[in-house]
């Protein structure tokens, strides 16, 4: 199966064209049902192309081939493409090139930490504008995907990437995508939980680059003009009634809450609850139980960010160095 995008589609005589246009949703499931996994679809349908993939995408041999560059996607890329970036897989023509950062990390209670922390610490703000390198992922107020700031003339989005592995999973999309879309960005950050090990992160990091030409820059990567900063997340927040598995931003969220004076105002509870409770309790437990001290009415993830914006600049400084942060983050905005 090959699916056909972009300008330069004529070149492909025996194409199937399919006129999306006036079709519903039903039509278009109709079609791609009878479709064999041996015909090449042109087609400027995003609707018509999620469909197909995701049909398609565990064939081998299929391909998204982008006509005005001739290079493409494994069906698997760009359906995660889609899913976990909202990627417009039709492509699109540039202007210039912006700076441009971004930083993947697990959800979306971190990109909106890591949001606060570039608000409070390096003087960023939201921006309105959304620069050419970023215009092939969809940022529509239906579907706010990821976090867009500004300082001057530097932009840097923070995408959620569910878990781990979709941090690393959208690395490499997203490099294969840079190279067929020819599209590019100067740093992409990745901030991600150490589960067992430092070093076994990196291995996980270095395996997805595999695929590209890559060398190392001290304790970053580089492939082709693209920076990649690990940003690794190895604190541990200690607390008697806390639960602890593993390091991650709720641990930094934690010591924040601790260094402004909150966990001591609701210490009392928390004794109560891990003995009523038997047990002693999660980390995100006792957030929302500072949450609700503080008087917040709004998510959690709301929360995470206007307390980050409140907080004390030196308290937020303390806590990222010692958690090896601090001068990692400036390097993505460098």
């Amino acid at each position: 199966m090959r699916i056909v995008t972009g300008k330069r589609y004529e070149n492909f005589k025996d194409a199937v064209l399919f006129p999306e246009h006036g079709k519903n949703s039903e039509e278009l499931k109709k079609f791609v049902s009878s479709l064999e996994g041996e015909e090449t679809v042109v087609t400027a349908s995003l609707e018509l192309i999620d469909l197909i993939l995701e049909r398609f995408k565990r064939t081998e041999s299929g391909e998204l081939l982008y006509s005005d560059t001739m290079k493409s996607l494994t069906l698997k890329e760009a359906y995660e493409l889609r899913k976990y970036l909202d990627f417009d897989l039709r492509g699109a023509l540039f202007g210039g090139f912006s700076k441009v950062s971004i930083i993947f990390c697990e959800g979306k209670t971190d990109s909106k930490f890591f949001k606060g922390v570039y608000k409070k610490l390096f003087g960023f703000k939201e921006s309105r504008t959304t620069p050419e390198n970023l215009k092939l992922i969809e940022k529509v107020f239906e579907r706010d995907n990821f976090e867009l700031l500004r300082k001057d003339d530097v932009f840097l989005a923070i995408i959620p990437s569910e878990g781990n592995a979709g941090v690393i999973r959208n690395l490499g999309n997203f490099l294969k995508a840079m190279d067929v879309f020819e599209f590019k960005v100067d740093k992409i950050g990745l901030a991600i939980d150490i589960d067992e090990s430092a070093e076994g992160v990196m291995e996980s990091i270095r395996g997805k680059l595999s695929s590209f030409k890559f060398t190392r820059e001290g304790g970053n990567f580089r492939v082709g003009d693209v920076v990649i900063v690990p940003l690794l997340i190895g604190y541990h927040f200690r607390h008697p009634c806390v639960e602890w598995k593993k390091p991650t931003v709720e641990d930094l969220m934690l010591k924040l809450l601790e260094k402004q004076g909150v966990l001591r105002k609701i210490e009392r509870a928390i004794n109560i609850l891990c003995i009523d409770l038997k047990r002693k309790l999660k980390p995100k437990e006792v957030i929302y139980l500072a949450l609700a001290s503080y008087g917040f009415w709004g998510n959690l993830e709301g929360f995470y960010e206007m307390f980050v914006m409140r907080s004390r600049k030196k308290n937020l400084e303390e806590i990222l160095s010692a958690a090896g942060l601090l001068d990692k983050l400036a390097e993505v905005i460098e």
